[in-house]
């Protein structure tokens, strides 16, 4: 019995020291040093392999007497820092309703980032795709599902998304603050941001068995302009080995940057409505009244806080820069989708007529208006629907996006492949009840949701979950097996292009490049993303250049 009772001592001792032993080579598995200390991410999705890492910090909290400063370097740790939690997104109003967001919360201190690796070791140097989400430059967040990593992980990539500042605390621009600055500028705080994140990337993502030679930055509508600004700067465009922009760039919209006295005097304007004249008073005040008075505008605030050529992140105009060639030399792939904007907002709501059309169009372009109707012809109700709708959508981001897709295919020196997206989201789940979809992806609820007529195409922001594989995740929609074989084709694309520059792989329609030399002329073949994807002729240009000279007229 004595023997019989040490053997099982001795058997349950050895299990327990494999037990041990095997917890501790988990922990150790979901452990990562990095330049600041050690990180230990949430845990390796079983289906996949992919190890997660949320809330990881990349630059010291923008607060205190940091706000309004270049982000700066974050500070080293002793012991293990847990990245098992998404960090608190940045200070923002619910400018486009329900954005999904998994953050636990909102706070100035909100400089973290979430790593998606596929990597068991630090030395297998995989491509990495850094991502930046959209919202005007006033909204968003990187733990919002749509933009979630795991599954462009799952293809062999390592995945990162990243928050920056936005509105008042990422844009604010003030003669104060220039004048304290050590490069003489202000404002751009969001855009400093990123640009910190891909230098952290470029110092880290090794740790985490990504290559930081080959990193592709992504984004769409304000995440995609400012990947054409990261490609710009000369402070990010050596980060950068791809790009993917999906709806916008810093060329030819509303948003376009503005010379930096242009800024700093709005910034006084902004000062003032709060009765103050000082600096130091407008670092005193809670995040949280900056923020109350900054959104009184609602969307108007995007207009109040620019970004600025401020000699510095942007040492002359962008469209300058691409111009001249002095962007980041590297491979593009970009794109638009087909229902940018709709009909009624170019028409301001009276009845689609072919009348009302011309009418419209005449008190905005005048002397233009004959070369408008030609361009986008209405000779009857469903005409009117569709030109209204293309050059709505042309106006509000089409045409900057063709923009950047122009002068980068001139002056780029590497391959760009262009697409046009035209899936149409299905309808929303019937358990979603009173709800319509936002302007920027998010979902309005309530009994005074206003009723959305249902889609033409595709509308804007609605390519995001189909291009990284996360229909699943977003629950709001019906998706049906067309539109999971849409994200498939999509995100296979997307995945080819990170890995080695180009879209095209097995199984795939071929994507020809736009300046290939079987496809250049007026009219190269362009990628049209739907249930039966294929590459066509493009039949648009000529709209385009009709905006470059609408745009170029003092």
């Amino acid at each position: 019995m004595k023997v019989q009772m040490k053997n099982l001592l001795r058997s349950a001792a050895i299990l327990l020291t494999v037990m041990t032993a095997l917890t501790l080579s988990a922990a150790a598995a979901d452990r990562v040093k990095i330049s600041a200390g050690v990180v230990e991410g949430a845990g390796t999705q079983q289906s996949t392999g992919v190890r997660i890492f949320r809330g990881v910090p990349f630059a010291q909290p923008p607060t205190g007497d940091l706000r309004w400063r270049e982000p700066q370097p974050v500070k080293s740790w002793r012991g293990v820092k847990q990245a098992t939690s998404f960090g608190p997104r940045c200070m923002q109003a619910p400018v486009f309703g329900d954005m999904g967001f998994r953050s636990a919360g909102m706070s100035e201190d909100c400089l973290y980032l979430n790593v998606w690796t596929p990597a068991k070791s630090s030395g297998e140097r995989l491509p990495v795709l850094v991502y930046f989400y959209g919202g005007g430059f006033v909204a968003g967040s990187a733990d919002e599902p749509r933009y979630d990593g795991a599954e462009m992980a799952a293809k062999g990539i390592v995945a990162v998304t990243v928050n920056y500042r936005l509105g008042v605390f990422g844009f604010l621009a003030h003669p104060e603050l220039t004048k304290e600055s050590p490069h003489n500028a202000s404002g751009n705080y969001g855009l400093l941001d990123q640009s910190a994140a891909l230098r952290w990337v470029r110092q880290n993502i090794a740790a985490f068995g990504g290559d930081p030679r080959r990193v592709t930055i992504a984004g769409e509508s304000a995440g995609s302009m400012s990947v054409s600004a990261q490609m710009a700067s000369p402070l990010s465009k050596d980060l950068i080995a791809g790009v993917i922009g999906e709806s916008g760039s810093m060329m030819g919209n509303s948003i376009s940057a503005v010379p930096l006295s242009q800024a700093e005097q709005g910034g006084v304007k902004f000062a003032a409505t709060l009765g103050v004249s000082s600096l130091s008073a407008l670092r005193a005040m809670t995040p949280e009244r900056l923020l109350e008075e900054a959104a009184k505008g609602g969307m108007a605030s995007v207009q109040c806080f620019r970004i600025t050529v401020d000699g510095y992140f942007f040492p002359e105009d962008p469209a300058a820069i691409y111009t001249a060639g002095r962007q980041a030399r590297v491979p593009l792939l970009v794109g638009w989708n087909s229902e940018e904007a709709g009909w009624a907002s170019f028409l301001r709501g009276q009845e689609p007529t072919p009348a009302n059309y011309e009418k419209v169009m005449r008190e905005q372009l005048g002397e233009r208006a004959d070369e408008a109707l030609k361009l986008y012809p209405a000779s009857n109700r469903e005409e009117v629907i569709a030109s209204a709708t293309d050059l709505a959508g042309d106006r509000f981001i089409g045409y900057s996006t063709w923009k950047w897709f122009d002068l980068h295919l001139k002056t780029g020196g590497g391959p760009v492949y262009r697409y046009f997206y035209t899936r149409p989201r299905p309808p929303m789940r019937p358990e979603m009840g009173n709800a319509s979809a936002g302007l920027a992806g998010g979902v309005v609820r309530g009994q005074n949701a206003p009723a959305a007529p249902p889609a033409r195409g595709a509308v804007h922001a609605a390519e995001i979950e189909y291009a990284l594989g996360n229909l699943s995740l977003v629950r709001v929609y019906a998706w049906t097996p067309d539109d999971y074989k849409v994200s498939k084709t999509m995100q296979e694309y997307f995945a080819n292009f990170i890995k080695k520059g180009d879209p095209n792989g097995p199984g795939s329609p071929p994507w020809p490049a736009a300046n290939t030399k079987d496809n250049a002329g007026s009219a190269p073949q362009i990628m049209k993303l739907d249930v039966e994807s294929r590459a066509e002729p493009d039949k648009t240009r000529a709209r385009y250049m009709f905006l470059d000279q609408l745009s170029a007229k003092p």
